[in-house]
């Protein structure tokens, strides 16, 4: 399963540039809605296509790995 690293890179900016960066900046600064950064936050497995994750990288100014990683899924919780 694929897992998006959002929060972390959110809070890596907020501690960077010493202060709070929300959903709704990132949201307002990239033209992504509000609603699939929350769905990319919160929930394992969102199925986000490759032109949001080029605007995050943008934003954030990061590679494609740094946003998302892979992680095996556990047989017992399928």
């Amino acid at each position: 399963m694929i897992r998006f690293r959002l929060t972390e890179l959110i809070a890596d900016k907020a501690f960077k540039e010493r202060r709070v960066v929300s959903l709704t900046e990132v949201a307002d600064a990239t033209g992504i809605h509000r609603a699939t950064l929350s769905k990319m936050a919160n929930q394992p497995g969102a199925n986000i296509g490759t032109d949001i994750v080029d605007k995050l990288c943008k934003y954030f100014a990061c590679q494609p790995g740094e946003l998302l990683t892979y992680v095996e899924e556990d047989p017992g919780l399928a």
